[in-house]
């Protein structure tokens, strides 16, 4: 019966072009991009153009490369993307996504290297859990996720750290605890047991999540662009 249920409820039917959308994990890729929208936002003086790059090389490091390496562990979304190919693709979105990070910290601040080291260490040592999985927790996922693309799109703007920037990593780490609480409970649902019914509500929840974080990012945005 578990190979009837899809396993995410934005998976598409595996193959072709298809498996290349499922990996891209749409509404969460979306999700914490908005995290990276609401930290510009808050800024003092927010840079759009700074932060386009820095959505951009979000998106390759973490809705590309991220997932690449995510699905090369044990084919979760069951796509049929070669080993070869997932490991090129991350291989070159992160890369890409670093070297986004240079030319902005090249026209911003030097400091700015230090959270694309930093990026560039979690997005591999998570996804691949190194050192034994230590990394691979749901405080880190939170960390890494959550906090980490708010605290970097608000210092890229900024180009220091401030108590609202440090609030907004606070939110974007907490609602990511709760987004990797729910989404271990319709991972196991839809994986593992087959079965969606137990975990209808969560998934439900989700979804809603899902949708309510770009409406906030959106709003918080067109505030500081009119005013």
């Amino acid at each position: 019966m578990g190979n009837d249920v899809a396993p995410a409820f934005y998976a598409l039917r595996s193959g072709g072009w298809r498996d290349y959308v499922t990996l891209l994990h749409p509404p969460y890729t979306l999700w914490h991009l908005s995290y990276a929208a609401m930290g510009a936002a808050l800024a003092p003086r927010p840079s759009w153009d700074v932060l386009g790059w820095t959505v951009l090389a979000f998106f390759l490091a973490m809705g590309i490369g991220a997932h690449a390496l995510d699905e090369m562990k044990g084919r979760p979304l069951r796509t049929r993307i070669p080993d070869r190919l997932l490991a090129m693709l991350a291989a070159w979105s992160i890369a890409g996504a670093c070297g986004i990070g240079v030319h902005v910290a090249i026209f911003t601040t030097w400091w700015l290297l230090v959270f694309i080291a930093f990026g560039a260490f979690i997005v591999v040592g998570y996804n691949l859990e190194l050192l034994g999985g230590r990394l691979h927790t749901p405080l880190w996922f939170a960390a890494a996720w959550g906090a980490f693309p708010a605290l970097t799109a608000f210092f890229a703007s900024a180009r220091t750290i401030r108590i609202e920037g440090v609030a907004i990593a606070a939110f974007a780490f907490l609602t990511s605890l709760v987004q990797q609480r729910l989404s271990t409970e319709v991972r196991h649902a839809r994986r593992v047991a087959g079965d969606l019914a137990p975990a209808r509500s969560a998934e439900s929840a989700l979804k809603l999540l899902a949708l309510s974080m770009p409406l906030l990012a959106a709003a918080m945005l067109l505030a500081r662009y009119r005013y």
